[in-house]
């Protein structure tokens, strides 16, 4: 009751239908996103993400000033990048806390000059 809550609510389309829902939950340390993209969630559940039943990856990063991240990108897919807090340029747009980012036919992505960031990056079938 003393605490402020934030709800992100976010759909991704699957690429199964009739099957049970299903529930995952799991805590990804601050040390594991700091300065990098850590993988979330997946449809294989690669480096220990959360399942997903859909065609897309989802990673978090926490950046500061002293962080720039490169990450390469197929151009044949599409990817979101939302901010969750702070600010940071992202391929040289300068985005903030609540702002969003869709980024299509490019070959990389490039998260820096950063402030207190915490962003998420979502890599989607086109």
């Amino acid at each position: 009751p003393s605490e402020v809550t934030h709800f992100l609510q976010i759909w991704i389309e699957p690429n199964v239908t009739g099957i049970a829902p299903g529930y995952e939950q799991k805590t990804f340390p601050d040390a594991e996103k700091r300065g990098k993209l850590r993988l979330l969630a997946s449809s294989d559940g690669a480096d220990g993400s959360v399942m997903l039943h859909a065609d897309a990856r989802l990673y978090a990063a926490l950046l500061g000033a002293e962080h720039a991240v490169d990450m390469p990108l197929d151009s044949r897919r599409k990817f979101y990048v939302f901010v969750v807090a702070g600010q940071l340029r992202v391929n040289g747009q300068q985005l903030l806390a609540g702002d969003a980012a869709l980024i299509e036919g490019e070959s990389r992505l490039r998260l820096n000059q950063a402030a207190a960031a915490e962003v998420l990056v979502f890599d989607l079938r086109a």
